[in-house]
């Protein structure tokens, strides 16, 4: 489990799902099956090792993420707390400001050495842009 800070100075969780953590003001779960969650949250269908589902839905959760870190306690997880989970803060990271290009290399470094696991998920976050 490690904050990530962003270039704004808002902070996100991430964190594997499998650790224990106090409760978020709001969470964004990124899984092949809906968590059973007892605070506020959006989930994004997001098989392993592979994309969301609905890349419209991952664009507005990682924009509405964004939007309560400024206010509130969020975090981002998923079962391992690395691929998917490194790759949407990766795509947040682009909305607040870092070049697409540089974003992988924004979360590896301030959050984990192994984020973003695969090819894909990789380009994914390459060609993410801040604009819709």
């Amino acid at each position: 489990m490690t904050t990530l800070r962003l270039p704004s100075g808002r902070e996100i969780r991430g964190r594997a799902l499998k650790e224990a953590a106090d409760p978020p003001d709001f969470g964004l779960y990124l899984l092949g099956r809906e968590p059973a969650i007892a605070w506020p949250s959006i989930w994004v269908r997001w098989p392993d090792f592979w994309l969301p589902t609905d890349r419209t839905k991952a664009r507005q959760a990682f924009q509405e993420a964004l939007r309560r870190a400024e206010h509130e306690r969020v975090e981002v997880a998923c079962l391992g707390g690395r691929g998917r989970t490194g790759t949407a803060l990766a795509c947040i990271a682009v909305l607040d400001g870092v070049p697409a290009d540089e974003a992988v290399a924004y979360v590896r470094r301030h959050y984990s050495p192994h984020a973003v696991e695969t090819p894909w998920q990789r380009r994914y976050v390459r060609t993410f842009s801040s604009r819709p």
